[in-house]
């Protein structure tokens, strides 16, 4: 019998994503000592800031529904045309093997990955990016290499920014940029050098060395118009001066080319897009950064190394870490918190699954389909550029070049246009038939007819004429390491995926409850899209009549963020959350200058803040000032009010997060806004921790003016273990004008800043994943998933706050959506917080976030789409874990030979023959009933923290040089 009269009504996605039935929820609020939800708000969100109105969102749809059904993404996506891509310009055609696609961009196991701070229970990811790394320093020539970037214009940025702060003279304020750099590059040279007082010079690279007052130079290899120029005269006189040399490469070519660090380049940058990586409409892609050794401590990003365990074992981690963001704060290097891990896998993945000869081979292929090209074209009289060039040929269409783009689109083809000039990029897909299929174009503007239009074959190439010119061809062999060579068959390859997927733990084994990280439910459904065709192989400055389903798709999506945080408009450019930040604090800059207000250089940041604001702010030409917290973590209002009235005549903004990092809804939030605008600043608001707002309050509600929102958390794109991200930006009515725009597309109005990404949308190719998870949660369902994040973390709070204080809490004794443990006490007797998050490990999970904000600390977010089983599995591991810390404290366990100083432990050390320690292997490793059935091993012992600073290895070694380092070190 049905249990109602709404029998037509289909399955709420909501449900499965929140996954708490009405009675769990009952006993959730009976142990914390309330009745319902709505009275959990009320004692938590301030009454002053919630909404008075719903959000204005779709109703919600059903998983089928939304993809397939009348209206559905898959009927959107046939909107987008998926024409033949000769435009070029870093963006092209790629083949993502099969074997790569389905089981690591479509798997779990690799996607839902946090970025590998736990590096025992990261080692497949580590050694993933370690060949990366070492693919990137064959590749390049140079000495290292990062684990990425997010784009290769940000990259460029990057580079820039390096090469400024190593400078040799300097009173040298120019960078000097060929004007063979990408277009988008150059776009994004100029916002990003404006607030470092760094000028732009634009000009033919030979002029570089005869321009006063550079500290470097960018060199596009090959150029945009595919010319390879010989750069190694100019490299050594450029050097002579004590000139920098940045090289932006294409990493496909520099298997035939001679590498740039083989002519004196000092940083090499670029994307690895073509290598597996869908081009996405403009993204994610992985963006490489190679440099000298001698730079090694201000290149940005991360850096992957190898150490040794407690076991003198070799062991991955996160190499140099004193760059990060949250200990250097205003004096980090760079504002960068993600980059693009999970396609920096693929990337190196593409390169094991091809090795050295299978990639030179598709090299050689795109280049000679582009000479067969040439001489087809040259057949038919065109003007065709001189030579030598990689992938890409310059033809001069004269009158007939609006002939040939019509005929072009007819058939599907997109070439790039410039005034009479037609620029044509090869790639990976292209084959014969394609080439004769643009010969035939041309032949029949000609006027040849059909049947006259000359067919190339093969056999009109010989293999010598493949060759470069001896100054500028490869010599040096790349990619030697065994890795890249013993791997023949996809059985192999899968294999070797999937070994180094068990090292790792993901949310597909438990949760992971990191604060401000918000590890939420990534759903099957909403990431099917992401390999569509119709999304997934489109160029980002394709024609905008071919890629309507994106356009809108972008304007639906910006229209649910403006109604989520009650701003007036939306960009989606910025391609991760420390770009959002940067991006917003780039337009506030705009305003002010627009308002003759330049001299507005001071932001407020409070002591708590994500290290990375203040890094964003000093990159964003900012002086930063930090105001105080009070004993309860809220942000001192008479401290920031004397802060405000000091600075009141250059003050700029405050960045502001909210709920606060300590996991509290501040009271004072409006008041804390009314005092930045009453003295001429405006208000950032870091978005990351919006999960505790959506449905109840928003930044609009507090007094914000901008803020920048992190998909890949509240908006549930994956982490992909450390990337991709996205930050894009809302912002109040009178910020609008200032959003970027972008050269290469003409977007933008005459007020936007410069580009902040390579592609105008950022990495469109993940968009569709948030436009999903809101079109399938509804306006009601969004308000739910929040309420139950801020649920669950009360209810872990009560669970816990007898065996561990809580740092902070609201008014009324509760937390926002999450909570801080402080482990400071068990100091005193031997136990630091990174024995705890270890020994976490051996339970199955991955520790919360670690001694942030404070020193000492376990920062717990469980967000709403874990269950009340897996939370209490959770309470009752850190409980356990307590107990432990006791038996120390107590003496019953010894100060060093205990189960939390030698967590984690590993199968080969509880299977060994020999066992020397003080406690049992069944207390070591199956502390807790429940583990025998959802037991993880971490694949090494703990991993030391300084011998790989010590011994500084970020490139594969071969076996026995690694043994060798052991033995004398």
């Amino acid at each position: 019998m049905l249990e109602s009269n709404n029998w037509f009504d289909q399955e709420s996605f909501s449900g499965r994503h929140i996954s708490l039935d009405e009675e769990k929820t009952a006993s959730m609020l009976e142990t914390i000592g309330l009745e319902t939800i709505a009275e959990l708000i009320d004692q938590t969100v301030p009454p002053a800031i919630r909404l008075a109105q719903p959000m204005k969102l779709p109703a919600a749809k059903s998983e089928w529904d939304y993809l397939f059904g009348p209206s559905g993404l898959k009927e959107l996506a046939a909107k987008n045309k998926i024409f033949k891509s000769y435009i070029g310009l870093g963006y092209y055609p790629a083949i993502t093997p099969p074997v790569i696609q389905r089981n690591i961009l479509e798997n779990p196991g690799w996607y839902t990955q946090y970025t590998p701070y736990q590096a025992e229970i990261a080692q497949g990811r580590l050694q993933a990016l370690l060949n990366f790394q070492t693919m990137i320093i064959d590749l390049t020539g140079m000495e290292v290499a990062n684990a990425s970037l997010l784009d290769e214009s940000t990259a460029a940025a990057e580079a820039m920014h390096l090469l400024f702060n190593v400078r040799k003279n300097n009173s040298a304020t120019t960078f000097f940029i060929s004007d063979e750099v990408f277009p988008q590059t150059i776009d994004v040279l100029i916002g990003f050098s404006a607030p470092l007082g760094i000028q732009i010079k634009i000009g033919k690279a030979s002029d570089a060395a005869h321009t006063e007052n550079i500290f470097g130079v960018l060199l596009q290899y090959p150029g945009k118009s595919g010319l390879i120029e010989d750069y190694s005269e100019l490299s050594a006189e450029l050097q002579r001066q004590n000139i920098s040399i940045a090289v932006a490469a294409d990493l496909m070519s520099l298997s035939l080319l001679k590498p740039p660090g083989e002519w004196g380049a000092d940083v090499v940058v670029g994307s690895t897009q073509r290598f597996g990586i869908p081009m996405g409409f403009g993204g994610p892609h992985a963006a490489f950064f190679a440099t000298r050794d001698a730079y090694k401590r201000q290149m940005p990003g991360r850096i992957i190394g190898v150490s040794i365990d407690r076991h003198g074992n070799q062991a991955l981690r996160m190499t140099l870490q004193t760059r990060e963001q949250h200990i250097k704060r205003d004096k980090a290097t760079s504002n960068i918190c993600t980059a693009q891990a999970l396609l920096a896998i693929m990337a190196s993945m593409y390169a094991i699954y091809h090795g050295p000869e299978g990639i030179k081979r598709i090299a050689r292929k795109i280049h000679g389909y582009t000479l067969l090209l040439e001489i087809g074209l040259k057949e038919l009289n065109f003007d065709v550029s001189e030579g030598p060039y990689f992938d890409t040929i310059c033809v001069d269409g004269k009158d007939l070049k609006a002939v040939i783009h019509s005929d072009a689109i007819n058939k599907e083809i997109n070439f790039r246009y410039q005034d009479n000039l037609i620029f044509i990029t090869l790639n990976e897909l292209t084959t014969l038939e394609h080439v004769n299929e643009i010969i035939s174009i041309f032949g029949r503007v000609k006027g040849l007819g059909r049947d006259l239009t000359p067919k190339l074959t093969h056999t009109q190439l010989s293999i010598q004429a493949l060759e470069f010119p001896e100054k500028i061809s490869r010599k040096t062999l790349f990619m030697q390491h065994p890795v890249f060579n013993t791997i023949k068959t996809e059985h192999e390859m899968l294999r070797y995926i999937k070994a180094l997927e068990a090292k790792d733990l993901s949310l597909t084994h438990s949760m992971i409850a990191l604060g401000s990280c918000t590890m939420k439910l990534n759903a099957t459904t909403e990431m099917i899209p992401v390999t569509w065709p119709e999304f997934a192989d489109l160029h980002p400055f394709a024609p905008a009549d071919q890629v309507t389903g994106y356009l809108r798709l972008f304007t639906e999506l910006e229209e649910y963020l403006c109604s989520i945080t009650g701003f007036d408009a939306f960009s989606l450019q910025p391609n991760s959350g420390a770009q959002g930040e940067y991006t917003g604090l780039r337009v506030i800059r705009a305003y002010h200058h627009k308002n003759n207000e330049a001299h507005r250089n001071v932001v407020l940041i409070p002591a708590s803040a994500h290290g990375t604001n203040p890094a964003s702010a000093v990159i964003a030409g900012f002086r930063v000032i930090v105001t105080a917290c009070d004993e309860k973590g809220n942000i001192d209002i008479e401290n920031l009010r004397a802060r405000a009235v000091e600075h009141k005549d250059n003050l700029a903004a405050l960045m502001v997060t909210y709920p606060s990092t300590h996991g509290v809804f501040e009271e004072g939030i409006l008041e804390i806004c009314q005092i930045i605008h009453e003295h001429g600043g405006q208000v950032y608001m870091d978005g990351a921790n919006m999960n505790a707002q959506v449905g109840l309050t928003s930044p609009a509600a507090i007094g914000a003016d901008v803020c920048h929102l992190n998909l890949h958390k509240t908006f549930c794109i994956p982490h992909g273990g450390g990337g991709p991200g996205m930050g894009p930006i809302g912002v109040a009515k009178h910020l609008a004008p200032f959003l970027p725009g972008h050269a290469t597309t003409g977007a933008g109005g005459p007020d936007s800043i410069p580009a902040v990404a390579a592609a105008p949308w950022g990495s469109a190719g993940v968009l569709m994943i948030s436009h999903a998870y809101i079109c399938l949660m509804g306006e009601a369902g969004l308000k739910k998933a929040t309420e139950h994040a801020i649920l669950n973390a009360n209810y872990l709070k009560v669970r816990l706050e007898p065996h561990y204080p809580v740092l902070y809490a609201g008014n009324h004794g509760f937390c926002a959506h999450e909570m801080i443990l402080d482990c400071r006490s068990f100091k005193s007797f031997g136990i630091e917080v990174a024995d705890i998050a270890k020994r976490l490990i051996d339970y199955g999970f991955h520790a919360p976030t670690v001694s942030f904000p404070v020193a000492g600390t376990l920062m717990i977010e469980p967000t709403e789409s874990e269950s009340k089983e897996e939370l209490d599995r959770f309470a009752d591991a850190l409980i356990s874990i307590r107990h432990e810390i006791t038996e120390v404290e107590e003496g019953i366990a010894d100060k060093t030979d205990n189960v939390l100083k030698n967590a984690p432990h590993t199968a080969m050390e509880i299977g060994a023959a020999q066992w020397e320690h003080t406690y049992s292997r069944a207390k070591a490793a199956y502390p807790l009933s429940w583990i025998k059935n959802y037991k993880f091993w971490s694949s090494v012992a703990r991993v030391n923290e300084t011998y790989g600073d010590r011994v500084f290895i970020c490139s594969c070694p071969p076996v026995e040089s690694y043994q060798e380092e052991v033995l004398t070190h």
